[in-house]
């Protein structure tokens, strides 16, 4: 059963090795985490660490985890998943990243009412260079099951990035656009709202389409 902890301790050298003992010596598979210091508020300057945790003594993690010195505040707290649920990314020129959003928001929202949780992340982004360093971190989010390239052209670095993120195994859609980066992607959709449309659609688990299926296709 994965279930999931955030803690805020003091921003010191050893706090994760101490965290991380503590879950291993309980049996306790850390799945999932992250850390970063809290840049303002009540506890600015300390860190924020969150772990998901597969099996293990969870209770007792919770326990010891309270007795380390260095640590402010712990509580249990839902998986991203089941919050924020599988992670649809827009990538490209605002006015298309707008468009291919119209389509998935709506068609997570008709799922997620359903009782799915589907988020759409956009990121308006322009540049041969900047829109392949972003390509490239996809692989690297947490819950990323597909992105969408919204633009009117695009390749050279962007298309070499997304080879490398298709290796990973996250699929990408690519609107109908001029450049090499359609000729690498696994569909192809001269519609930006069908792009989001399908898009979300390939990650539900209700929805009946599967990119695997048309790969290669332009529609």
């Amino acid at each position: 059963m994965l279930r999931a902890v955030q803690i805020i301790a003091k921003n010191e050298i050893g706090v994760l090795r101490d965290l991380t003992t503590i879950i291993a010596n309980n049996n306790g598979n850390i799945t999932f985490t992250q850390a970063f210091v809290i840049e303002d508020g009540e506890y600015k300057g300390n860190a924020m660490i969150y772990f998901e945790i597969d099996g293990g003594n969870f209770e007792r993690i919770l326990e010891e985890i309270k007795k380390v010195p260095s640590v402010v505040r712990v509580e249990e707290v839902k998986p991203f998943k089941d919050i924020f649920g599988k992670r649809v990314l827009i990538f490209g020129g605002g006015a298309l990243v707008s468009q291919v959003a119209l389509g998935a928001v709506s068609e997570a929202d008709r799922h997620n009412l359903r009782g799915e949780r589907i988020s759409v992340d956009t990121m308006p982004i322009v540049g041969e260079v900047e829109l392949a360093e972003a390509v490239n971190a996809v692989s690297r989010l947490h819950r990323a099951k597909v992105l969408v390239l919204a633009g009117g052209l695009m390749g050279g670095r962007i298309a070499e990035e997304v080879k490398r993120l298709r290796k990973c195994g996250i699929p990408v859609i690519s609107l109908n656009m001029l450049g090499s980066v359609p000729k690498v992607s696994d569909l192809v959709v001269s519609d930006p709202v069908m792009a989001g449309t399908l898009a979300v659609m390939h990650v539900s688990d209700k929805a009946k389409f599967d990119i695997r299926r048309v790969r290669g296709r332009r529609i």
